[in-house]
């Protein structure tokens, strides 16, 4: 961790360095007094930014007007990604200048500086200055347009086959969400749509794979809880818990606190119809065939994230031989190299959340690319290893950056085949 740390404010010093000395270039040939406006400028919004970023966990955001919060995080985030875009642009830059002058010194060229080798080079050099600085103007853009997807429901449909699946199973539909986090909504109506979405999917069962809140059951008040309790199957609604849920992310007056915020959390659940499982399992019949639903509660494979879940008490009574195709609900989808394709290669199918796709990438039918990629090989939509399936949803709501930029909230509906 402590290293990954050093890497990470590295990057971004970096970052800082490159894209000051990129303003100082725009700005050299202005008049004196717009060169000193806009570098103070400049160096008042960088620094607003990072105030930002280094008070996030002592800024009481819920007291916040939502249109400021929405707008300074937007802001906030839109710089820090658009200066590491631009350090990928110049030091590309630097590295074609470096290649230059070597290829000019190996020539035994008399120039001794790229910017000097010829017209096409400074001309070359002034390009890419100029692509860096519009490329990030359109990335804090980007991040203020994203602000408009947080409510922006996607629903992906697909089908997965499995040669094991009971007869009278086949053409069982699934809608699965994760990732609501209640308390980082600021529009009942455009939830309520949402869940309007789900309805008219028409699913034989509806899963939800934890991170109904951000830290406190009380951020799903009573309207929430009527508009959530919406959601009906014919077989059933069924949860469980993700990281955020058990309160491990806010200080308690008292650690009895923290145990009646997760009670609270559970009782939710149940009044909203949810059946929440807690290590535990569900077998359906129809036709004589069976059929069983585990669920866990949250295990991480990182180091920081907790490992509540277990597996044996969730398998605890389960007649094997009679059920051969099992399911299960774990939220975090690190769970399924970990320990699920190793250990229990009867799992047919497990679904996950947890990653949210980072709010933020490209999400296309020919490129798929996050930033999460780098910390969760399973990040978003279908995996397959073997006879083995998991789903990872890219997430219902939204987690500190207010919006949706290039991953939508997802709806996801899987038939079984």
């Amino acid at each position: 961790m402590g290293l990954r740390l050093v890497i990470i404010l590295s990057i971004i010093g970096i970052a800082e360095y490159y894209s000051y000395i990129l303003l100082r270039s725009m700005v050299r040939t202005m008049p004196a007094p717009w060169r000193t406006t806009i570098t103070v400028i400049y160096l008042a919004l960088t620094l607003f930014t990072w105030m930002g970023f280094i008070l996030f966990r002592q800024i009481n955001w819920a007291n916040v007007p939502h249109l400021l919060r929405n707008f300074y995080i937007a802001f906030c985030m839109g710089m820090v990604v658009a200066k590491i875009l631009v350090l990928l642009v110049m030091f590309i830059d630097d590295l074609r200048r470096l290649i230059t002058w070597l290829a000019a010194t190996m020539a035994f060229s008399n120039t001794t500086s790229s910017d000097t080798v010829g017209g096409d080079t400074i001309e070359r050099s002034l390009f890419m200055k100029r692509a860096a600085v519009l490329l990030g103007g359109l990335t804090v853009v980007g991040f203020f347009y994203g602000l408009s997807n947080r409510y922006n429901y996607r629903v992906r449909k697909l089908k997965l086959k499995f040669n094991n699946l009971p007869v009278a199973f086949r053409g069982l539909k699934i809608v699965q969400i994760s990732d609501i986090h209640t308390g980082s909504f600021d529009n009942h109506s455009a939830v309520a749509h949402g869940i309007e979405r789900i309805m008219d999917q028409k699913a034989d069962l509806i899963f939800f794979t934890g991170d109904l809140v951000n830290n406190q059951a009380k951020e799903v008040d009573e309207k929430y809880q009527e508009i959530f309790s919406r959601l009906k199957a014919p077989m059933g609604v069924y949860s469980t818990l993700g990281n955020h849920d058990y309160g491990d992310y806010v200080e308690w007056p008292t650690p009895q606190d923290k145990v009646n915020n997760l009670n609270t959390l559970k009782e939710i659940h149940a009044k909203m119809g949810w059946r929440l499982l807690m290590n535990e399992h569900i077998v359906f019949e129809r036709g004589g065939d069976k059929i069983a639903l585990l669920g866990i509660e949250n295990w991480g494979a990182k180091a920081h994230f907790p490992k509540y879940g277990d597996m044996g008490k969730a398998y605890a009574g389960l007649p094997e031989k009679n059920v051969p195709f099992k399911m299960l609900l774990s939220h975090d989808p690190s769970h399924w190299e970990a320990q699920i394709l190793p250990e229990y290669k009867d799992i047919n199918l497990m679904f996950s959340g947890h990653t949210h796709g980072m709010q933020f990438g490209v999400d296309t039918k020919y490129l798929k690319w996050s930033p999460v990629q780098y910390l969760y090989k399973q990040w978003a939509g279908h995996y397959q290893q073997g006879e083995q399936a998991l789903y990872v949803n890219r997430g219902f709501g939204f987690l500190g950056y207010p919006g949706r930029l290039g991953i939508l909230p997802e709806i996801t509906v899987i038939e079984l085949v």
